[in-house]
């Protein structure tokens, strides 16, 4: 049976003793330093009401598709583990999940479940179907003290940025209550355009509509940029530093006025046949490169995964249920327009993330190797594991080096793993900077530099934080 994971201060280093020596000097240096996360999903609420979490089922299994996905695979249905508004029992999710722990032995979700069990809920009996109870007892009890509600969290993980994914019509009111009470660090608002631009999205319409009321615009392309573009600088009053956009495709194209006019007038009467309405999806990922050099928000662009794989269980369970698929991209033709326009324009940073690991290589590094406005993504979704961080070094670092990435993003609307997580990417680095030095391919003294700034310095320059 798996046990949950021990404080083994070796943990993912390399196994030849000499690299794995300085792997632990290197990981040293950093592992404590404080946490950027300049990319994620964690709400704002949490920290303004500062709430105990419900229970230890809703918070380490139901709203995280990491972990339902592979259960609902191994036959347990949704509905058992509470999601699309079913009643479970939490006790019963939780026992369903215990039962099936051995299920997540290697995966990166169950490294980190049993990295926040034992590291932050202070949980060290092993998890199992005998001990569901018992562990479910011992989670509910430490939810119940001040150390575990969410600004405490907040301070013991060392985070000093956070930044939230919020709806452009959001008021911030909670950023906005955050930065007047001045009692929890830095907390930004991300702003997320995706189902405003998206002529496929449920309610598409209705909100472009909403979009151009909120803002007092004319119902046509050119006030509904204005309206984007108000609603941009509002972010930016509010402390936002970036726009996020969640694409299946990363394509662009480049409309003159009167095509961009006429395109968006059937798209909005619903008269835009499949090939107009991915005409505008990427003309308009065109114009928010264009509204980032003008208003200078980093443009992160999250590419190349099917959303809602599954018809049947999204009309009954809705999105974020864990059937998010990822599929090949191409990055190289589908930005291109966009690059042709802005790719020199260095008050661009534009950060590419990629679930297809063969474009790291092909793709991402030589674009970020030669474009001043492109940078490399950190390991997303079904990568931000260690093994597949290794291999997004390898892929990318002999192009690109260490100075053309992003920084580690943790992206994840699980609070408790952002520790655990960007731990993970540290001792990461800290093992292939060893390997490097111990082949001589780099000094030790470069390797030192190299992991101070990747943890700090850079997901700040990348940021403009």
């Amino acid at each position: 049976m798996p046990q949950p994971l021990r404080r083994d201060r070796d943990r993912l280093f390399p196994a030849d003793p000499s690299t794995r020596s300085l792997a632990r000097t290197l990981y040293e240096r950093v592992a404590d330093a404080p946490i950027i996360s300049p990319h994620g999903h964690v709400p704002v609420e949490w920290l303004v009401d500062d709430r105990a979490f419900a229970d230890p089922a809703s918070l380490l299994i139901t709203h995280d598709h990491y972990v339902t996905r592979l259960l609902h695979a191994s036959g347990v249905a949704l509905d058992e583990l509470g999601l699309g508004g079913s009643a479970a029992d939490p006790r019963d999710i939780w026992r369903r999940f215990a039962e099936r722990w051995p299920l997540f032995a290697g995966t990166a979700s169950g490294y980190w479940i049993a990295e926040s069990l034992e590291n932050v809920l202070d949980v060290t009996v092993p998890l199992s179907a005998a001990t569901a109870a018992e562990t479910y007892d011992l989670i509910a009890a430490q939810l119940a003290t001040s150390a575990l509600r969410p600004r405490a969290l907040f301070e013991r993980f060392g985070i000093e940025v956070l930044a939230t994914t919020d709806d452009p019509l959001d008021d911030l009111a909670g950023h906005a209550a955050l930065a007047a009470e001045g009692k929890v660090g830095r907390v930004l608002p991300t702003f997320r355009p995706d189902r405003y631009l998206d002529p496929d999205a449920v309610g598409f319409a209705p909100r472009v509509r909403q979009l151009l009321s909120a803002t007092e615009n004319q119902s046509t392309f050119a006030g509904y940029l204005a309206a984007l573009e108000q609603r941009r600088r509002y972010f930016i009053d509010h402390g936002a530093v970036s726009a996020d956009h969640g694409v299946e495709i990363p394509e662009t194209l480049d409309l003159d006025a009167a095509a961009g006019e006429a395109l968006f007038a059937r798209v909005i009467a619903g008269d835009a046949d499949a090939a107009d309405r991915q005409a505008f999806r990427a003309h308009m990922l065109l114009q928010m490169a264009r509204m980032s050099v003008e208003d200078g928000l980093v443009m992160t662009v999250h590419a190349g995964v099917v959303r809602n794989h599954s018809s049947t269980t999204f009309r009954r369970f809705g999105a974020d249920t864990g059937h998010d698929i990822p599929r090949r991209t191409d990055f190289v033709g589908g930005l291109r327009p966009l690059l042709e326009r802005f790719g020199l324009d260095r008050d661009l940073h534009l950060v590419l993330f990629a679930v297809d690991e063969t474009v790291y290589s092909r793709e991402i590094a030589p674009l970020a190797g030669f474009y001043p406005s492109v940078y490399i993504g950190a390991p997303w979704w079904f990568l931000d594991a260690p093994d597949a961080m290794a291999r997004f070094r390898s892929a990318v670092t002999e192009t690109a080096g260490f100075s053309r990435g992003s920084g580690f993003i943790d992206d994840t609307r699980a609070f408790l793993s952002i520790p655990a997580r960007h731990d993970t990417s540290r001792r990461a680095d800290a093992a292939f900077l060893a390997r490097l030095v111990i082949e001589g391919r780099v000094d030790e003294e470069t390797a030192s530099a190299v992991i101070d700034d990747i943890v700090g310095p850079q997901p700040k320059r990348v940021f403009k934080l």
